[in-house]
């Protein structure tokens, strides 16, 4: 047991792999409504925008996490308001609020001159550079949108499958959506010291639509895909410890080589197992109509 000890001998392990474990939940929870809605492409579009935040905050000394949340939510804001006021379609309005304020973010890197701006950690992560302020960061967070998903899961719900049902039943949808890109927002601030703004949209899609391959239920899959994130952000961890790899990169990988073995052997879905699953079903279906021939007999 050995080397699975030796890791947790080093402080900076012990942050990186709490920090990957809080986020491998976070990421799963808020991913799973992303999946369910269609909106995978929207955090996307937040991961990339947020660099004008970063440069802003950055020029004016505060927290760098609190300029990439207000531009987050800002660049969300403005794929929802195009495609309601014009007739540009929304996949049209997420490239062009992506494209717009990642170029504005290099433009005010330079005119702020604020090359000092780490980008290449912001852009890829430094897990291993974790500080315990960062891991009690990333723990509030993960704290915070678990309990609002717990407490406002039936409403959520009702709004993940049924929008127009649930603005017709009275319920704040505009509030709900506002409550998912704030959640999608966070997530990605969290994210930004370990797997970079790049990479994290792995942590928020890979596990939950890993977990969509396995089970039907919202709760199953928020279930699954939590504890898919946190297989893979351990692992990957260890991996980039032992191989001298990467570490945001390889909790990546384990994160698609999980996908792989649910897409290739997923009882009802999987590549390989479809052809059984089919044969079962035509078995069944020809039992079904003996039956009913048997019963037209009597």
């Amino acid at each position: 047991m050995n080397w699975l000890i030796e890791p947790l001998g080093f402080e900076f392990m012990r942050n990186a792999i709490a920090t990957a474990v809080l986020l491998g939940i976070l990421g799963a929870v808020v991913g799973s409504y992303l999946i369910v809605q269609q909106m995978s492409l929207i955090s996307s579009v937040i991961a990339h925008s947020v660099l004008p935040g970063l440069s802003i905050a950055f020029f004016l000394g505060i927290n760098i996490s609190i300029g990439a949340l207000i531009v987050g939510i800002i660049s969300a804001l403005v794929v929802a308001v195009i495609p309601k006021r014009t007739r540009v379609k929304v996949d049209a309005a997420m490239a062009l609020t992506l494209s717009s304020f990642l170029g504005l973010g290099v433009i005010l890197i330079t005119v702020l001159k604020t090359n000092q701006l780490d980008l290449e950690d912001i852009l890829f992560g430094d897990i291993l550079g974790v500080r315990p302020a960062d891991v009690w960061q990333t723990l509030v967070i993960t704290g915070v949108i678990l309990l609002l998903t717990k407490l406002f899961y039936k409403e959520l719900l009702f709004y993940t499958f049924d929008p127009l049902g649930a603005q017709a039943s009275g319920l704040p949808v505009k509030l709900i959506y506002f409550g998912l890109i704030l959640a999608i927002t966070l997530t990605i601030v969290a994210s930004m010291q370990t797997v970079g703004v790049l990479l994290v949209i792995s942590l928020l899609i890979g596990p939950a639509t890993t977990a969509y391959l396995l089970v039907k239920e919202l709760h199953h899959m928020m279930g699954l895909g939590s504890m898919i994130g946190i297989i893979s952000s351990v692992s990957g961890m260890y991996i980039s410890y032992y191989f001298n790899w990467p570490s945001g990169p390889a909790i990546v990988m384990v994160i698609f080589s999980l996908f792989l073995l649910a897409f290739l052997f997923s009882p009802t879905q999987g590549i390989l197992t479809e052809p059984a699953v089919a044969r079962r079903q035509a078995k069944l279906l020809t039992l079904l109509k003996e039956l009913l021939r048997l019963n037209r007999g009597d």
